[in-house]
């Protein structure tokens, strides 16, 4: 599963399309029931976000207790409206589209220069040279963090190392003392950064979450800063893994990666859309059901977990012909990698920008890349899936 969970989920997505798991939660994996429970906000949501997390732990778990899961308990992702429509609604009215467009000559500055210092040293691990280097230097553009900050290096480190909350198993006590404490990592820089940010405003995102808003409804202190860590942590992880997963992809099927260099201004946004729908970098998420619903037929009791399969739902040959070929050319748009409804990524815009740029200056200026493909190595987790390494040469 960890190597490859398409046959699995090709499996389970024939044979058993709503399934019963061990753990008490249903399984759903055709397209039509992922997009389904995705786009259905009445009957589906993020629901009780303690009893969510005791499923795995236990009932005696104490779950507020976890600066991590308190963390991640406030995070618009994990509720449902009111309160995500209200944090949601004043995050995207700060990342606007028209931000967002104004960055490309950016961003660009940034690849074309991570691309120089690849060359310059002659090969590169493509992960940490690059996929997560474009990401990460963008969100400290847009909310004015200073790259060379000596804090920096801490707090990425602290994002990887916390959000391992967000999968949905039971952490080891390792794994959860270190989450609990790199979570407070993370804290202490953003509560300075939005103290900076309140008496000395700048052109940043930063100073707009803090002046986002009315007084009615503006973000509080602790909001910011909750808000500031998934933003920092979401923009560069999963967009991180999106531009890893499509090299490799790339590499494993040499005839796109020449198409993709033969005309790099067209096809690099087609690539965006078929790496997100054949190597997803968000392969699961779950819901749950907010009220007795029915799904295949079947009834779903309210306060029940969904798990969607997302990359199994991508490759569902009901809705992409030959859906195991990765094809940069075809049409992929109906994906479901940036989830759906009231709960669709905040930074889909952002994300497709910075991989569209990735793709088209990786195959212009390194038309002669390729990625080792053998074993390549997988980061540890379920949900979330992306490269620890990716060495190349050109």
């Amino acid at each position: 599963m960890h190597r490859d969970p398409y046959p699995v989920f090709a499996d389970i997505r024939e044979r058993d399309p709503l399934h019963r798991a061990e753990f008490g939660y249903w399984v759903v994996s055709r397209h039509e029931d992922v997009r389904g429970v995705l786009m259905n906000r009445e009957d589906f949501g993020q629901g009780d976000f303690t009893e969510n997390v005791r499923l795995f732990y236990g009932p005696e778990f104490d779950v507020m207790g976890q600066p991590a899961y308190k963390w991640l308990s406030e995070v618009f992702l994990m509720q449902d409206p009111p309160h995500h429509t209200r944090v949601r609604g004043l995050v995207t009215g700060a990342l606007t589209a028209r931000l967002v467009r104004a960055m490309e000559p950016r961003i660009r500055e940034i690849a074309d220069g991570l691309i120089d210092k690849m060359i310059a040293q002659g090969s590169a691990d493509l992960i940490t040279d690059f996929a997560y280097q474009l990401p990460v230097r963008v969100m400290c553009d847009m909310l004015g963090i200073d790259p060379d900050d000596s804090r920096l290096p801490a707090v990425i480190a602290a994002i990887a190392q916390s959000f391992i909350v967000f999968e949905a198993r039971a952490l080891t006590p390792d794994e959860l003392t270190t989450a609990n404490q790199e979570i407070g990592v993370l804290q202490d820089f953003f509560e300075w950064l939005f103290a900076d940010r309140m008496t000395s405003p700048r052109n940043d995102l930063a100073t707009a979450l803090v002046q986002s808003g009315g007084k009615e409804d503006s973000l509080s202190h602790d909001e910011l800063v909750t808000v500031a860590i998934g933003l920092f942590g979401a923009g560069f992880e999963t967009t991180a893994h999106m531009i890893g997963n499509g090299v490799l992809s790339l590499s494993r099927v040499p005839d796109q990666w020449r198409s993709l260099v033969s005309d790099p201004q067209r096809l690099a946004p087609g690539t965006v859309d078929e790496t997100l729908r054949y190597e997803s970098s968000l392969i699961a998420t779950y819901r749950t059901a907010l009220r007795d619903t029915q799904l295949r037929g079947e009834p779903i009791v309210a306060g029940e977990k969904v798990l969607t399969l997302i990359g199994a739902a991508n490759r569902d040959p009901r809705v992409f012909d030959n859906p195991d070929r990765f094809d940069i050319q075809r049409d992929s748009k109906k994906h479901m990698s940036f989830g759906g409804g009231i709960h669709f990524c905040a930074g889909a815009e952002l994300a497709r920008l910075e991989g569209r740029i990735a793709f088209e200056q990786l195959a212009r200026r390194l038309a002669g890349l390729q990625a080792e493909t053998d074993n390549p190595k997988w980061r540890e987790g379920f949900l979330f899936r992306g490269l620890s390494a990716l060495p190349v040469r050109w």
